[in-house]
């Protein structure tokens, strides 16, 4: 088993920045990628970014340019910055782990508890 403990939403003005943080433990030489995903209230969970052991990063385009996703190795946890928040940004947001190969990710059923994330306009 893989779990998964975030932290770091809350409320921003637009125009703010978050940073959500991820940390995994348990089996974690099951996966070798992180991912993000949000939902926002009455829409399908979407994937936002996700990052590789290996390094790789990959967007959505509705966040390319605004958001960054990294891994702090010696902490074994993965961030989520989000920079030049929208309105749409407002979601509910949850870490996966997963496995990621080239640009796609496969996401296993590990899941994050979930952080809300609201943007005020």
């Amino acid at each position: 088993q893989v779990q998964l403990v975030e932290s770091g939403g809350g409320l921003v003005q637009a125009g703010g920045s978050l940073r959500l943080s991820c940390a995994a433990s348990g089996s974690t030489f099951r996966i070798n990628a992180i991912g993000w995903y949000r939902q926002a209230p009455g829409k399908q969970r979407e994937l936002v970014a996700h990052l590789t052991y290996g390094g790789s990063t990959n967007y959505a385009d509705s966040v390319k340019g605004r958001f960054t996703i990294s891994r702090d190795n010696a902490k074994n946890t993965v961030y989520l910055q989000m920079n030049s928040l929208r309105p749409e940004d407002t979601a509910a947001y949850y870490c996966n782990a997963g496995i990621g190969r080239g640009s796609t990710y496969f996401p296993l059923d590990y899941w994050g508890q979930g952080t809300q994330v609201t943007v005020s306009s």
